[in-house]
């Protein structure tokens, strides 16, 4: 006869929430500040958790603390864990408790789609909380996967193709907005019709996994001469400084170039035209989701 011992585990939900939001701020008395609690509590419930889980979750070095290899990892299980719950709640409640819905999206479109969009929603279904990350398209779109976010809005640089990879993964993505891409470029470039033919020979952009830095690298060949280099930033307003100083190119939506800000002495060269997609997973459809998604245009009947 075999018998089994199960060790009683009292992982809260509530000490889930504040080590993501420690996780997020890095900072404790920043958490506890918007968790509305006290820091020594908070610094408690997170001492009760590493000793529960047998792991440090952060590294403290004096008043600064960092995620742990261990707390990166525990950080998506947390999120997920969280999201999970509050899906029960909205699909039980029909969607009477609002929850949260967790959209990421390109910087992009978060300037130049996404104001509209969500203050309208906001007004529809006040109760709903909305929750905004920002990053590179191929980021976003692993974040999807594992349940850190919803849903989330990124550029598929080979429609058809990347749509089939995307199902094979078990998500789901629709084209939502078509944007016309420039490159951005300084008055010394006036006259140029083909990136090739560029001087320049740097590019500012966002971090690996920008389908849009993607599509400029190839077409200003980056990868076959050794003299460019590409400078990543966080913000459309530092490439369009950097473009404005002569020092490089930079490749935007003519969405974004719309929104102001950039000197009308800059020249600008069409690098195509490239969709924006929601991307989803599979079945997942709590009410908060399905409004959305409607709102958008977006049908979610199943493949």
């Amino acid at each position: 006869m075999v018998s089994f011992c199960f060790e009683k585990r009292d992982m809260e939900t509530e000490s889930l929430r504040i080590f993501c939001m420690v996780a997020a701020e890095l900072s404790i008395t920043q958490a506890a500040a918007r968790l509305g609690r006290a820091p020594s509590n908070v610094t408690t419930r997170i001492q009760q958790l590493e000793a529960d889980l047998g792991a440090g979750l952060f590294v403290r070095t004096g008043k600064r603390i960092a995620l742990s290899a261990a707390g990166q990892q525990f950080r998506v299980y947390a999120e997920r864990l969280l999201a999970l719950e509050d899906e029960a709640r909205q699909v039980v409640s029909n969607g009477a408790s609002g929850g949260v819905l967790r959209i990421g999206s390109m910087e992009s479109t978060a300037a130049s789609r996404l104001p509209d969009v969500l203050a309208a929603f906001h007004v529809d279904h006040p109760p709903t909380r909305l929750s905004l990350r920002t990053g590179p398209s191929r980021q976003l779109i692993e974040q999807v996967e594992t349940g850190a976010l919803d849903c989330a809005f990124a550029a598929l640089a080979d429609g058809g193709a990347d749509l089939a990879d995307l199902a094979e993964t078990g998500l789901r993505a629709t084209p939502v907005w078509v944007e016309d891409l420039l490159l951005l470029m300084s008055p010394g470039e006036a006259g140029v019709d083909d990136a090739r033919k560029v001087t320049a020979r740097s590019l500012a952009a966002f971090p690996q996994g920008c389908t849009y830095r993607s599509l400029a690298e190839d077409r200003l060949g980056v990868a076959r001469d050794p003299a460019w280099r590409v400078h990543e930033m966080s913000s459309y307003h530092a490439m369009i400084a950097c473009v404005a100083a002569g020092a490089c190119v930079t490749v935007l939506p003519v969405s974004v170039l719309a929104l102001g800000g950039a000197p009308a002495s800059l020249t600008t060269l069409p690098l195509g035209r490239l969709d924006t997609c929601l991307v989803w997973r599979d079945g997942f459809a709590t009410p908060a989701f399905r409004a959305f998604a409607a709102r958008l245009g977006v049908r979610l009947e199943p493949r």
